[in-house]
Order: C-alpha cells, then structure tokens, then sequence
C-alpha cells in the first residue's frame, strides 16, 4: 500500500502536470490517505470549477467518477485517531519557525507515520519539506 496526499489523489482525476506518473504510480499498488483527503480533493475540484477550468457537467460527472471509485473501495482511508493528533502536537512544539506546515498536511503527515508509512507521495513543496519532522520520506513523482 502507498500513500498519497490530495495533490496526488487529484491528479488520478484530473490531468495536471505530472498525472501520468502519479496514475503509473497509483497502478503499482493499493493507495491509501488520511480521510480528510476526501474533502481536500473535492475542494480541489470545485476550486477548477470556481475558477472556469471545468464546467458544471464536466465537474458533476468528475464527481460522480470519484464517489464511484471510493465507493468501489479504491482508496484506504485512514481515520486520525487520538496518537495521530498528539504527534502533531508533539511536532508543532519543536517544528523549528522556518518550517511552514498548514494543519491539514500535518494531518497527512502523522496519519501516514503513526500508519506505518515510510514515504508519502506527495507534489506540495511544504508537505515534503516538512515530512522528515515526523520521520517520515517525502517523495515526488511529479518534479525531477
């Protein structure tokens, strides 16, 4: 099983930079992600509507595709559970003040490491910049 942030999960729908190796990727194994990744990436859909690059059926039917996948079981979607937000806790208090992490990617951080996790797949800068605090390997198909 591997894991992948919302900026990979995106890219098995939708074809920005990168999607083809992030889906050869995704064709290797079994994905998993924290379960919030499911409302980062619908945002990250509606946000492509919002912003005119889909229209209204091309989005509904997007939707429709990706409800159908999870509820085929395509994707493993680990809860955050209480070790998961102490980690985060314990990271935020010694995370040096250069380190720019938003909450959401700490979520993903601590749920793939507290999971079991040696790598998260990720195309966010500050996601992978970030991923050695929680002893953890960011890794990006997308950049060279």
């Amino acid at each position: 099983m591997i894991y992948f942030d919302t900026s990979y999960l995106v890219r098995l729908y939708y074809d920005d930079a990168g999607a083809g190796a992030v889906r050869s990727l995704a064709a290797t194994d079994h994905i998993a992600c924290a379960a919030h990744g499911q409302a980062e990436m619908m945002a990250a859909f509606h946000r492509r509507l919002r912003e005119g690059a889909i229209r209204p059926a091309a989005y509904s039917a997007l939707l429709n595709q990706v409800n159908a996948h999870i509820e085929a079981g395509a994707f493993h979607w680990l809860v955050p559970d209480k070790e998961v937000f102490l980690r985060i806790e314990r990271i935020y208090r010694k995370l040096p003040a250069s380190v720019f992490l938003r909450a959401a990617d700490a979520i993903h951080l601590a749920t793939a490491a507290e999971s079991g996790f040696r790598f998260v797949y990720s195309n966010d800068a500050h996601l992978l910049a970030a991923a050695k605090y929680f002893a953890i390997e960011g890794k990006n198909v997308v950049a060279p």
